[in-house]
């Protein structure tokens, strides 16, 4: 029976024959998953700014344990994992904790993303809050969750880590530095853990309103390439590779292990690095905006790995 329509009532049917209103529900249902995939930068500077207010965050501190409560916090839900140790340090033995959330995925393989939380040891005495330096990825992170959690991800699962200890507590070193990292890469070479990993990022300083991150020659370089295909997806690669840097950060462990390893990193933060270790690491120099732009990345970063 055709339809029957009321004189002057809208057409529920295109001139192709096909409802508008199946139409409608299409393009709801894909502007909804789009949005889905979009990273939100605003969300993950609000969670940067809860972080942050924890104050200073050297291990031994009283910010420290206020910063690791606000991470079991936000992932209290999760598959979370505290990975407690003691390392010998310049300022003696000193106990810090790594945490791990877990969400799984249907393909044999793990990507890690990474990030440390804690603030420098020698410039506890001039409030340095690392809103940038530690900070900026942490809340990257803590958003880059809600696109994991309460699903099966359809390729490798993904595991964010939060390493703790990664700044040198007199002059950075091979032995005054990256505590956390160099703890955790030998732990998962002995369980047999790496064998797992098929890439895994450090994110560090990527806030920075002016967000310049450079190429870094001690990372894999098949994997730079990948980050940096997956930034132009949404027309941001000017904002990655434009310069060349030898890094030393939380990546190095992994990647002594064989393990294909990328860090991100923008180490040009205010005039001549002028705001680097500094009091002037807060709230009001990082953004959204750069926020969205390393989240989206990572996004796209994640897909491309699970295409391999």
């Amino acid at each position: 029976m055709p339809d029957r329509q009321t004189p002057g009532a809208p057409s529920l049917r295109s001139k192709g024959g096909i409802p508008q209103i199946l139409i409608l529900i299409l393009l709801f249902t894909a502007s909804l998953c789009a949005a889905a995939q979009t990273f939100n930068g605003e969300r993950a500077l609000e969670y940067t700014r809860q972080f942050v207010s924890t104050g200073p965050r050297w291990v031994g501190s009283p910010g420290h344990v206020k910063a690791e409560a606000f991470l079991k916090k936000q992932f209290a839900k999760d598959n979370l994992e505290e990975d407690t140790f003691t390392m010998n340090t310049p300022a003696g033995p000193q106990e810090m904790h790594n945490f791990i959330v877990r969400f799984p995925g249907k393909k044999d393989g793990v990507i890690v993303l990474a990030s440390h939380y804690e603030t420098n040891y020698p410039l506890r005495n001039i409030h340095f809050v690392g809103a940038n330096d530690g900070g900026s990825s942490t809340g990257l992170l803590i958003e880059m969750a809600n696109h994991l959690r309460d699903r099966t991800l359809d390729g490798y699962s993904v595991w964010l880590v939060f390493f703790d200890g990664e700044e040198a507590f007199k002059e950075w070193s091979d032995t005054d530095s990256i505590y956390g990292s160099r703890h955790l890469a030998a732990k998962w070479a002995n369980d047999g853990t790496l064998k797992r990993i098929k890439a895994f990022i450090i994110l560090d300083m990527i806030g920075d309103k002016d967000l310049n991150i450079q190429r870094d020659s001690n990372s894999t370089g098949w994997l730079l390439d990948l980050i940096q295909r997956a930034a132009a997806k949404h027309g941001d690669q000017s904002y990655f590779f434009q310069e060349q840097t030898a890094d030393m950060d939380d990546h190095l462990p992994f990647v002594r292990r064989g393990v294909p390893s990328a860090d991100i990193i923008d180490l040009n933060y205010g005039y001549n690095n002028s705001y680097w270790h500094t009091a002037q690491d807060t709230m009001d120099k990082i953004s959204a905006k750069s926020l969205s732009i390393v989240g989206n990345t990572m996004l796209e970063t994640i897909r491309l790995l699970n295409l391999r």
